[in-house]
């Protein structure tokens, strides 16, 4: 007999023993930012569906138009690790972008960019101060089109969802399918952003490091960098509301302070005085 609790722990386990397989795959990046097509991509997209699924996350089975298909390929690279982590850990993080692992497992380790670039071999320290600033540049170059791109699902979520009154046809799988493929796009997008974020405060982070431990001229430009990034994070901000990571799951929610007890003031008995 199964434990109780233990079928939502199967995908867990399964994205532990799936990840070996993918050690060689894993880490493959096409143009733009996107993830290379492959058969083992394919693999774990289909399979982080059924994940996410058996835990309860929204998961529709209709099929990804071709603007959701370029919502998710468009937000690969920021759901990857910045640093060139262990083929292992970087086998996970693909497991986690793609759903076969819940994305609070992951441990928002901020300085472990500095560490990745710290940690290489290089013959002078300009190589770390441009490496930085390719990061940065190419993650704020990247932000405008899925921007553009979000905007499109959204517009197209609304439409599904303004379609649903007037369908005779159907049932209460179909409108539970749509809400849940609406819910995919918009968690979606909110992972995107708060990774945006993340990935600014591991730049910085470098940054202040490097300026104390090899300080050179090319901290300036790559100071222009992190600050072009975060000029360009902003575009993110209209598309959810500010509260739509907790609601997916990705961070705990804000814990409210507890209403302050508010004793009932006992009006005295006036003593009149004769």
């Amino acid at each position: 007999m199964t434990p109780a609790g233990s079928r939502s722990f199967v995908p867990f386990r399964a994205g532990l023993l799936l990840a070996p397989l993918l050690l060689g795959a894993c880490a493959q990046e096409g143009d733009f930012g996107r993830p290379a097509p492959s058969a083992w991509n394919r693999l774990i997209e289909s399979t982080g569906t059924l994940a996410a699924r058996e835990r309860g996350a929204p998961a529709s089975v209709f099929p990804l138009t071709d603007d959701e298909v370029a919502l998710r390929d468009r937000a690969w690279r920021f759901l990857m690790p910045a640093d060139n982590r262990a083929a292992f850990e970087d086998a996970l993080a693909n497991l986690t972008r793609a759903r076969v692992l819940p994305p609070r497992w992951r441990h928002d380790d901020i300085p472990a960019y500095h560490a990745d670039l710290i940690s290489e071999a290089f013959r002078s320290p300009v190589s770390r101060y441009r490496r930085l600033s390719d990061d940065a540049i190419a993650d704020g170059r990247l932000i405008p089109p899925f921007v553009a791109v979000a905007g499109r699902v959204f517009e197209a979520d609304a439409v599904r969802l303004r379609a649903l009154p007037f369908s005779e046809s159907l049932d209460g799988w179909d409108v539970r399918q749509a809400a849940m493929r609406v819910a995919e796009n918009r968690c979606l997008v909110a992972w995107t952003h708060l990774e945006a974020s993340l990935r600014i405060a591991r730049y910085r982070y470098a940054l202040e490091h490097f300026l104390v431990e090899m300080p050179a001229r090319e901290a300036a430009s790559a100071e222009q960098a992190v600050a072009f990034l975060e000029g360009r994070r902003p575009l993110l901000d209209p598309l959810l509301p500010p509260d739509a990571a907790a609601r997916c799951g990705l961070v705990e929610p804000p814990v409210l302070a507890a209403p302050a007890v508010v004793k009932p003031v006992v009006a005295k008995p006036v003593v009149a005085k004769y």
